[in-house]
């Protein structure tokens, strides 16, 4: 064979060993997508109290496991016992004065009685004092203090009905029902919640991190001052948009961590977020900013998806692990074909 044969046979391998791995690729970004874009996620909830005070007690350490309920640390509950001491004494002291009210209203009922029989005395006697007067038997001054008299009477049954009323609004309704007490209740309840919250327990599962705590710092309310980890894992991928025409809610996945090379997880996706920033305009008054590229073939646009584990997870995964996720075809063949394209993508993890 000719050197010029040799080198005609070697172009035509290359070519066809070239076609082949294109054909290979465009398969696999069509039929096959993989992502390096991905990365291990766990809900971080900051944990801050719900009320201001010192730290007393801290019963965790740093990266320590907690279960939900369990106690993480606790304010001075001096300030809060006496709160509701307080709230307890106000609430001894609204019943006090309802009592006193009643005492009031049941002394000014009778003084309204009496009134009230004073002046139907007084129209009795103003009526036999006009009967006599009519008929000139007596004279008009006795008339006058007469009529006087029942105006004076009249006045002061007015005056003790306004009395009453006023009492009896002020003592507003009976039993527990009573503004007042209702009042004093709603404080005592204040009172003893915030005693209650000036121990933080835990709200989840999970692992307590960047422990910052010192007894005797002064913590102010709503001021996170640890994370806790949720234990659950997902994972989120970024693939590009085409590569997601055929993904849905439940299909298989593979998901290789970077930090455990060699070991396959098997996933399925969980959901596909609705939308990403790029398409999230505010209404701020202004222009729009098209996007300018001066590329002849523009970035494509990734989205992401959200998957579970379907197995146990893997062992103190850090949230933030980096991650390569398969999506799995339906077709047995392209099935197997991710499968080894992302094993030999997990062996690689050995080395870088």
């Amino acid at each position: 064979m000719t050197p010029d044969q040799q080198f005609a046979r070697w172009v035509r391998g290359g070519a066809i060993a070239f076609a082949l791995l294109f054909a290979y690729f465009l398969l696999a970004d069509l039929k096959m997508p993989m992502t390096p874009q991905a990365m291990a996620t766990r809900g971080v909830v900051k944990v801050a109290p719900q009320v201001s005070g010192r730290l007393m007690a801290i019963h965790v350490h740093n990266n320590q496991q907690v279960h939900k309920g369990e106690p993480l640390f606790e304010l001075d509950p001096a300030p809060f016992r006496l709160a509701v001491e307080h709230a307890e004494l106000a609430l001894e002291q609204a019943r006090q004065e309802n009592a006193r009210l009643d005492a009031n209203i049941a002394a000014a009922d009778a003084d309204l009685s009496a009134a009230r029989a004073r002046y139907q005395l007084a129209e009795r006697q103003g009526r036999r004092v006009n009967a006599l007067y009519a008929r000139h038997l007596i004279a008009q001054q006795q008339k006058e203090d007469a009529d006087a008299g029942l105006r004076t009477a009249q006045a002061a049954l007015e005056a003790s009905q306004a009395s009453l009323e006023q009492l009896k609004v002020s003592r507003g309704e009976s039993g527990e029902a009573n503004l007042r007490l209702r009042q004093a209740h709603n404080n005592l309840e204040r009172a003893t919640l915030n005693l209650a919250y000036s121990k933080v327990n835990a709200e989840q599962d999970g692992v307590v991190t960047n422990l910052q705590l010192e007894q005797g710092a002064y913590a102010a309310a709503g001021n996170p001052l640890l994370a806790l980890v949720a234990d659950q894992l997902e994972v989120i991928a970024d693939f590009r948009e085409k590569a997601l025409r055929g993904a849905d809610q439940g299909d298989r996945a593979l998901v290789v961590f970077d930090g455990r090379p060699g070991a396959l997880y098997p996933a399925h996706i969980d959901s596909l977020d609705a939308g990403v920033s790029a398409g999230q305009f505010d209404a701020n008054g202004q222009l729009a900013t098209p996007s300018q590229s001066d590329r002849w073939v523009r970035d494509a646009q990734r989205l992401r998806l959200r998957l579970r584990l379907d197995d146990a997870e893997p062992a103190r995964l850090p949230s933030g692990a980096r991650a390569t996720v398969q999506l799995l075809p339906e077709s047995p063949l392209l099935a197997l074909m991710a499968r080894a394209q992302i094993t030999l993508i997990s062996l690689l993890h050995y080395i870088y």
